[in-house]
């Protein structure tokens, strides 16, 4: 048996939870050794008027690479806080300036001690190519035959304070170390992108984020769709125009995702669905914080959600959470303390995610500072998913 193996055999197998009011709520659960990677691991620190700095290492992809796992998340370090006005929603939130985000590959032989990959690193400042300058940011890592897909984000404005600035950016890669990129898909803006890892009778199935829903549709090109986008601009435009006709999940249903919803780690085939996992953003109620030890709600904060679509047809949604199956409830998700700044309050971003000898592994990103690493038994997901979150459109 692995190091890994070992390793994860330990794990979490989640919990489930009855609520006072009777409703039953699924709970992954939380390593131990929480956050797992912290900037200062790395070496992300500096000196600002004599005072050390911490910078920030979170939202990374993840996968299993040679008996080992591959995390790769957006670093960042040099920035200070700042507030603005999101033009999306209207609403005041923390911003952070001089932020330009940086990939660097991490890799553990047990999934829980990090260091960094032979050094590689994936820039979006302007050195590598122009299309985007202003960072790069939460790839997704989709195993798609023999080669690996990192779809991220590309941002062609400052991160936080430019409007449709996020587009579409496609990498691949056979070893983490040479690593092509393929462009941006420049049609429309667009993050929180993840291809299926496979065709569904030839058609290949994308997720999407159209503020503030999620969308899935088919490439119609095929996965050369993705990996020459700029060959292929009119197809992205017509999925752009037609993007109200593939709603799979709306925003707003329930108080947890009011204000956005968006699709998470790459998209898992189990034997009863694909297994979509996807962010909210909105209010985190009473009930649910109490059940995570919290005395009060959450008033805008982010939360992981699950669905589960049909093997054969993924358009249609056959179960979808009503309660997040995680909160933000340690300090180093929700507000920080001395031990444990944070960037952004509230937020737990799933980004990175397999399975493994039956246990689903997470990688979240915790704070916009830190990565969690959180796990269940897939099957007692399945069925807490069959049992209590039949969907009704």
């Amino acid at each position: 048996m692995t190091i890994l193996d070992k390793s994860i055999q330990q794990l979490s197998n989640g919990s489930l939870i009855t609520l006072d009011n009777g409703e039953h709520i699924f709970k992954l659960g939380s390593f131990e050794g929480n956050p797992i990677v912290k900037p200062q691991d790395i070496g992300l620190t500096w000196h600002e008027d004599g005072e050390l700095k911490i910078g920030a290492v979170f939202n990374g992809g993840a996968e299993v690479f040679q008996d080992r796992v591959i995390v790769m998340p957006r670093c960042h370090q040099g920035y200070c806080e700042g507030r603005f006005v999101d033009p999306k929603t209207g609403i005041e939130r923390i911003c952070l300036e001089n932020y330009v985000s940086e990939i660097w590959p991490l890799v553990s032989e047990d999934g829980i001690n990090f260091g960094r990959f032979r050094n590689v690193v994936i820039r979006g400042d302007g050195s590598d190519h122009q299309d985007f300058i202003y960072g790069i940011e939460d790839i997704r890592i989709i195993k798609y035959d023999q080669r690996y897909l990192l779809i991220g984000c590309g941002k062609t404005g400052p991160a936080f304070k430019a409007a449709n600035a996020d587009r579409i950016a496609v990498y691949s890669t056979n070893d983490f170390v040479n690593i092509t990129y393929h462009g941006i898909i420049e049609s429309f803006d667009s993050r929180n992108a993840v291809p299926f890892p496979e065709t569904i009778y030839g058609q290949q199935y994308m997720l999407l984020r159209f503020h503030p829903d999620i969308c899935l549709d088919v490439l119609e090109t095929g996965i050369d769709q993705l990996m020459s986008p700029n060959k292929h601009i009119k197809y992205w435009k017509e999925i752009y125009e037609r993007r109200s006709n593939n709603l799979l999940l709306e925003a707003g249903g329930y108080p947890h995702e009011k204000e956005k919803i968006g699709p998470g780690a790459q998209a898992i085939k189990t034997d009863k669905g694909w297994l979509v996992i996807y962010h909210a953003v909105g209010e985190i109620e009473n009930d649910i914080c109490q059940a995570y030890g919290l005395a009060e709600n959450i008033e805008r904060g982010y939360s992981i959600c699950v669905a589960l679509l049909d093997l054969d047809n993924p358009k249609k949604v056959l179960c979808r959470t009503k309660k997040p199956i995680y909160i933000p409830s340690a300090p180093y998700e929700l507000y920080g303390n001395d031990q444990y700044p944070i960037d952004v309050p509230a937020v737990v971003f799933p980004v990175g995610a397999f399975v493994r000898k039956g246990k689903l592994v997470l990688y979240v990103g915790s704070g916009d500072k830190y990565v969690i690493l959180l796990s269940c038994n897939l099957k007692n997901l399945i069925n807490y998913l069959w049992e209590y979150c039949k969907y009704d459109a």
